[in-house]
């Protein structure tokens, strides 16, 4: 039986990604990967929002995020990325002067029913579609493996999902997703677009201004991959 249409009790629940500049190596090898999670961490007792989801990629990453309140997003995210450019800049003796982030952040709200799942398994698949492992699960560098591999402390700064995880996720993870799922997403992704159902993307864009993000654009970019 679906779930019912709703927003989640305490607020919307956002997609969030950011990108390497010119989509350049951002996590070159395993230490870059650990200082990453370790600012997170370290964003996350700052500002503890909730995480629900997040997968680290070469040149981006994805999270899924549950703020209580206005502000606290953009407060986490911002930290995030200043303090992770700034270990970055050190570490690789850069003058610190130049871009590590092709910019802000990109935001979506997704609706709390089965378009939160889809959004929650084309962040905890990302790896497994770029062909990075063999299984999902495998991916050291994601919340998949880090409830599934991870010691109880780790798991701390991931929060319970509105609904529960389902009991086959992680079969669920690893099967392919429609060309359809991941378009919709992509879309939602190149235009802080909400995804869920028809009125709940009509209400919520009104809600927060998104109007705009609804109409009909010119010439279709071309498809990023593995956004």
């Amino acid at each position: 039986m679906p779930r019912q249409a709703r927003v989640a009790p305490g607020g919307l629940i956002y997609h969030v990604l950011n990108r390497a500049v010119a989509r350049l190596p951002l996590l070159q090898k395993p230490r870059d990967y650990e200082a990453f999670e370790s600012v997170v961490a370290e964003a996350w007792q700052r500002c503890p929002i909730r995480l629900l989801a997040y997968c680290l990629m070469p040149n981006h990453w994805h999270m899924v995020l549950w703020p209580r309140a206005d502000g606290e997003l953009t407060a986490f995210v911002r930290w995030l990325t200043h303090a992770h450019t700034m270990r970055w800049h050190t570490h690789y003796h850069n003058t610190g002067t130049d871009h590590l982030y092709q910019g802000r952040f990109k935001s979506f709200p997704v609706q709390s029913d089965e378009h939160f799942l889809t959004v929650c398994r084309y962040v905890e698949r990302n790896a497994l579609r770029a062909n990075l492992v063999e299984r999902a699960e495998d991916w050291r560098w994601s919340s998949l493996w880090r409830r599934h591999c991870g010691v109880p402390e780790a798991r701390e700064i991931l929060s319970d999902w509105p609904g529960g995880i389902p009991r086959n996720w992680l079969a669920t993870v690893n099967r392919p997703q429609s060309q359809a799922e991941v378009d919709a997403i992509r879309v939602a992704v190149r235009r802080g677009q909400p995804l869920g159902s028809p009125a709940w993307i009509t209400r919520t864009a009104g809600q927060l201004g998104l109007e705009s993000t609804l109409r009909p654009r010119g010439r279709p970019r071309k498809q990023d991959h593995d956004s």
